[in-house]
């Protein structure tokens, strides 16, 4: 495998910064993560550094070298994060149980694997399409503005139907496999990033041959839309650099 990464995570206009991102490779396989612990629950930079851990203490212990069956990996492995933060707030008597979001790629055989709960977001990019991207586990609502007569929907930022580390069982998502293409781009993000740049720029941007100046440029934009009081950001991103197989 041969890919460039960049990856970075600010504050932002909060106390902490309660997002986390990972990645790690065997000789064979690659994993990429970024997790968003939930404001408004207790800590939440506990449950995305346990998930973090969690995921990729696993990711070591089956990618030998490569992992059996990927999808199955992504939904227990995001399973395994859910009954861990249960088991956390259970051992510290807490009324209310850590929780955050979470997406995950997996790269082998020349393939991307994506896996999600929550809000967190992946992008697939080949040159200015988006080839592949996670829908938000959060509720649609109306805009009440002026987007009304378009008949558009904006997304609640806020209300999430789905996380790990809820009272109720988490919808974990995994996307049918993409073969890369030489070039092509993964882009994962917090919400305090998408909910502050448009798409439009992500992808624009994502041309940067340069990953690294790419999301460098994307995070600071969020933190200029986001103002004082904006969200942490947080972003990683992947450029493929494996020569195309002609048999894909």
């Amino acid at each position: 495998m041969k890919f460039s990464v960049f990856l970075t995570s600010q504050i932002g206009g909060r106390k902490r910064n309660e997002d986390r991102m990972g990645y790690t490779y065997s000789k064979s396989s690659a994993i990429f993560l970024v997790a968003d612990g939930l404001g408004g629950h207790p800590d939440g930079d506990v449950a995305s550094q346990l998930g973090l851990q969690v995921v990729m203490s696993k990711f070591r212990n089956y990618a030998n070298p490569k992992i059996v069956h990927v999808p199955n990996f992504l939904t227990e492995a995001m399973t395994d994060v859910h009954e861990s933060l249960m088991a956390y707030a259970f051992s510290h008597s807490m009324a209310d149980t850590p929780s955050t979001t979470m997406v995950v790629v997996i790269v082998q055989d020349g393939l991307a694997y994506l896996g999600h709960c929550g809000d967190s977001r992946g992008y697939l990019i080949r040159q200015t399409e988006v080839v592949k991207r996670t829908q938000d586990h959060s509720l649609l609502v109306r805009d009440g503005g002026l987007n009304v007569a378009n008949n558009l929907e904006v997304q609640s930022r806020h209300t999430l139907f789905s996380c790990l580390g809820a009272s109720n069982l988490p919808f974990i998502e995994v996307a049918e496999p993409v073969p890369l293409r030489f070039g092509d781009r993964i882009f994962l993000c917090s919400d305090g990033l998408w909910g502050s740049v448009a798409e439009s720029d992500i992808v624009q941007t994502m041309q940067d041959p340069q990953v690294s100046s790419a999301t460098t440029g994307l995070v600071n934009l969020a933190l200029h839309n986001g103002g004082p009081r904006g969200d942490n950001v947080t972003a990683l991103a992947v450029r493929w650099e494996e020569t195309d197989n002609p048999a894909r």
